[in-house]
């Protein structure tokens, strides 16, 4: 099984704290964001998720991606968009994936991953799937002054 070093880590987590675009008023909304190794754990015959820093990752793991947000300024922020790119070396997990748009053209066009089709020179159409994915995007109709949350997506090591 193949291990990524921790230039590989580190490149992970400075994709995943640089959200491509955040369109808002400036500086009136500050944005977070973190990488986490899903671990599954079983303690006493139950399993559960403990989500830690990655030291190393390998082909199958599943990772968190987290941008937090919050508006600093002292009035409301209409129509806040984050788009994040989905790094190369992961895919994004279908599970979820319509719960935001998507690109899979780099940025070019959005939409749900169920309604969106794959093109190749020469071949016929398919449905896109999770590892066509190579942004995702949210859109926050309103943050209050003082307002924060987060917004996640969950992928795969390839």
């Amino acid at each position: 099984m193949r291990k990524f070093s921790r230039n590989v880590v580190t490149a992970l987590v400075v994709l995943a704290a640089t959200p491509a675009l955040a369109l808002a008023a400036p500086g009136a909304v500050s944005l977070e964001s973190s990488i986490k190794l899903d671990k599954v754990v079983t303690e006493k015959g139950q399993t559960h998720h403990e989500y830690v820093a990655p030291q190393k990752v390998v082909p199958g793991n599943h990772l968190l991606f987290v941008t937090s947000y919050r508006n600093t300024g002292d009035k409301p922020v209409d129509h806040f968009v984050v788009t994040n790119p989905v790094p190369s070396p992961v895919a994004l997990e279908s599970a979820g994936a319509d719960n935001f748009d998507v690109s899979i053209d780099g940025g070019k066009t959005w939409g749900k991953l169920s309604q969106l089709s794959v093109t190749k020179p020469g071949a016929s159409a398919r449905a896109a799937e999770a590892a066509d994915v190579t942004h995702v995007r949210w859109v926050i109709p309103v943050i209050a002054p003082g307002a924060a949350g987060t917004l996640e997506y969950h992928a795969v090591v390839r």
